[in-house]
């Protein structure tokens, strides 16, 4: 049934503002659906990632100290048999090692102790505990009769580990880092990366795991993974989300994603 037309125009006027003013609403909210499928379906190139400034206190990353060597000079020539014989937790083998291998409980350290009167400290926590094992193991060498001294200890290598905590494609930093770093599959799953300064050496994986070798002291080793996470976060592997289907993501860990089709998702 047709409604009839509106004898005053200023009625009429008024019957038709709604119905134009609904359809324009519905319009806009049309294109308001399409533009936003458009962004939904915009390639990952053309996105930029945001970084907040604070991703240090967001992220909380820590490195941890997995091991600490040191060495101390005790200054007097050693009998290494008359050590293995006496001392307690030690082997002598000069066949496989010129070196008495003696361990300590506490801390948990391992010590090469030379003829000549050097000992390599291997095995500690931090640098407070491998100076107190090299304090230690000067001790024991002491009560056997030795004049020896605790004299030049020093640090050798810090060696910790740090998770970023997202993939990386590997293959992307070889290829725009290839003077500071070499990468071969084949032969080890690890990237390798020599840091000018601080002087040391990275251990990449594409897990996102990161081994630190090299550095004189635990500074070193903070320092390197504050300059290390922007340009890592640069070659940040980008994955789809797991299918409803099946509950795998959309790509292999180990595959270089570049660009994520919309039909890759599920």
């Amino acid at each position: 049934m047709r409604t009839p037309a509106a004898t005053n125009s200023s009625s009429g006027a008024n019957a038709v503002t709604p119905v134009n003013t609904r359809s324009r609403s519905v319009k806009e909210r049309q294109l308001a659906l399409v533009e936003d499928k458009g962004a939904e379906l915009q390639p990952l190139d053309d996105r930029e990632i945001q970084v907040d400034d604070d991703w240090e206190d967001k992220l909380n990353l820590q490195v941890k100290i997995m091991n600490v060597v040191g060495t101390v000079d005790l200054k007097t020539p050693l009998e290494l048999k008359t050590i293995a014989l006496h001392a307690r937790n030690a082997e002598y083998n000069p066949k496989r090692f010129s070196a008495v291998i003696m361990r300590l409980r506490d801390p948990k350290t391992t010590a090469l102790i030379f003829g000549s009167g050097k000992i390599v400290i291997t095995g500690g926590t931090s640098e407070e505990s491998c100076r107190l094992a090299a304090r230690k193991f000067t001790r024991v060498i002491q009560k056997l009769g030795f004049p020896a001294r605790f004299t030049e200890f020093k640090v050798r290598n810090v060696m910790g580990t740090c998770d970023v905590r997202f993939p990386i494609r590997l293959e992307g930093l070889l290829n725009d880092h290839a003077r500071f770093s070499s990468y071969e599959p084949e032969l080890f799953p690890g990237l390798i990366y020599k840091l000018v300064e601080p002087k040391l050496t990275l251990l990449i994986f594409v897990s996102g795991k990161i081994v630190l070798c090299g550095a004189r002291d635990s500074v070193h080793l903070n320092q390197a993974i504050d300059k290390m996470y922007p340009v890592l976060l640069q070659y940040r592997k980008m994955t789809a989300p797991p299918s409803l289907v099946t509950g795998r993501t959309g790509f292999e860990e180990n595959e270089d994603i570049d660009r994520i089709e919309p039909s890759a998702i599920v």
